[in-house]
């Protein structure tokens, strides 16, 4: 914090420069007076010698003028440059002196009352790489003693509690964020694994129904998917496990290290089902086969890594997806297939609607529920052959 009371010292000095300076003035000012108002005396004092000269008769008239005129011409001499000075300061010099007294008193006492000293201090701290995950949580801490209202510091301290396998505790950050932040999808999705690891991978009510409304404010919640995969299978569930899993890698980045292993679980939740590949289990199941591409007019207002997603919904029935895919917008244009192996929740299939509405999104900040531009379809059979065209080239609006 050194530099910082360096700066602060810097522009305190410049303060009192600025209400020193007319007092400095001042005593130039007064300097010139009272050097203008000796040869003034001097003058008077001399003219009084020539008067008393010419009475004693040393000087005639003539002489008289000519004296007089020497010590005019000198006077004038003397004073010549002096400026006119004003009769009258409105300030004086007490008034700059008070001030240049008080500036530092008052700035150093405002700053420690409204100051956020605390807040540079710990902002410093956290440019600095932590070394350890120790550091990190010491850190971590810190951040959310100090500010308790920070549902950030709070996500990222049981984020970091689960990193040391300590979801007790990381349950309880979770919380703490849920109760900042609102119940946001991500967080509720985090705080029910956080739960369920703490409590020995025992499913209850309470995980349920933060896992339900996490996947209704957003079906893609991988964390939400992939918990509800973990459960379905520690519990025997190999096929909802499955269905959960299949949905979480959907929707994940191709380039997401998770999904080999989200892959490798289906394939052991497959062989406890008695299926020998994957490719048994997509057989002949009916799809919808879309191509999607970019309004050209839209190349230059996204970035080639903003999300895609692509699903289907059903035209009556509930606002959720029931099949979806996810992409990027370096893969556009690009043709996918929806189908019943791409279902959001297992009761919820193309197959179980007779028509769909086909919808592609642009989301930069990855959320399948919210983006910046969006295609849609008109109403289309949910059994339909035909290879669909959806073009990317609306503005996206919130749904009321």
């Amino acid at each position: 914090m050194i530099e910082f009371w360096l700066c602060a010292g810097l522009l305190l000095l410049t303060a009192l420069a600025i209400l020193l300076l007319p007092v400095l003035r001042g005593r130039g000012v007064q300097a010139e007076e009272d050097r203008t108002a000796l040869n003034v005396t001097l003058y008077q004092e001399h003219l009084q010698e020539l008067q008393a000269q010419h009475a004693a008769g040393a000087l005639d008239d003539k002489q008289l003028a000519g004296a007089r005129d020497e010590a005019a011409r000198e006077l004038l001499s003397d004073t010549e440059g002096a400026q006119a000075v004003p009769v009258k300061r409105s300030l004086g010099r007490a008034v700059p002196l008070i001030c240049a007294l008080l500036v530092p008193a008052l700035g150093v006492g405002l700053y420690m009352h409204w100051g956020v000293i605390d807040e540079v201090e710990r902002a410093r701290t956290f440019v600095e790489q932590p070394k350890t995950i120790e550091e990190m949580t010491a850190r971590l801490e810190e951040a959310t003693e100090k500010n308790p209202d920070s549902a950030e510091s709070w996500y990222f301290l049981g984020r970091t509690y689960m990193a040391q396998e300590r979801p007790a505790e990381a349950a309880a950050a979770f919380e703490r964020a849920v109760a900042v932040a609102g119940r946001e999808p991500e967080l509720l999705g985090q705080w029910a694994q956080a739960l369920y690891f703490a409590g020995n991978k025992q499913w209850t009510d309470q995980l349920q129904a933060m896992t339900d409304d996490a996947l209704k404010g957003d079906p893609a919640e991988a964390t939400t998917l992939g918990l509800l995969g973990i459960a379905a299978y520690e519990g025997g569930q190999y096929q909802r496990a499955i269905e959960y899993w299949q949905q979480l890698v959907a929707v994940l980045p191709v380039e997401d290290p998770s999904r080999q292993a989200i892959e490798g679980g289906i394939e052991r939740a497959r062989q406890q089902l008695g299926i020998a590949t994957p490719e048994a289990a997509v057989t002949n199941v009916p799809g919808i086969t879309v191509k999607v591409e970019l309004a050209p007019e839209l190349s230059d207002k996204v970035q080639p890594g903003d999300a895609v997603f692509i699903f289907a919904r059903a035209v009556s029935g509930p606002p959720m997806p029931l099949a979806v895919k996810r992409l990027t917008v370096a893969d556009l244009p690009a043709e996918v297939s929806l189908s019943d192996n791409d279902a959001m929740m297992p009761q919820l299939k193309i197959s179980g609607f007779e028509q769909v509405q086909l919808v592609a999104r642009i989301s930069r900040s990855g959320n399948a529920t919210a983006g910046e531009w969006i295609g849609s379809s008109q109403p289309i059979a949910s059994k339909t052959t035909d290879l669909q065209q959806l073009r990317i080239d609306t503005a996206d609006t919130p749904t009321p």
